[in-house]
């Protein structure tokens, strides 16, 4: 009977949808109706969360790739990108200030 609740609940709310809050007010229901003992309603719970942190880790790793998939697509400059040319301009700055202090001759003594 539990496999066939599990299932019921997993199918019509969705796993990745599904709250603590929300989880725990279904087993009380069915505790309360007397359909599931309160041992049964704890192994429930415990059952129903960690197949909803399941779904949502799945879930957010499939859209963590098509976001990187999309934004590749886009040629959109990553934040390690930027990070990478502003170390590169600031050297760059430091390269020409040092050229231009070498090039500098100091003033000639007044003739």
């Amino acid at each position: 009977m539990i496999e066939l609740i599990k299932k019921a609940v997993l199918t019509g709310m969705g796993a990745a949808s599904l709250t603590k809050e929300k989880i725990d007010e279904f087993s009380r229901e069915l505790i309360n109706a007397g359909k599931l003992s309160e041992q049964e309603g704890e192994k429930l719970v415990q059952e129903m969360r960690r197949r909803a942190d399941e779904s949502k880790e799945s879930l957010k790793q499939q859209i963590d790739r098509v976001v990187a998939v999309t934004l590749q697509g886009m040629q959109i400059a990553k934040k390690e990108d930027i990070d990478m040319l502003q170390a590169e301009i600031a050297a760059l700055r430091q390269e020409v200030a040092e050229l231009r202090a070498a090039k500098e001759v100091p003033p000639s003594p007044a003739s």
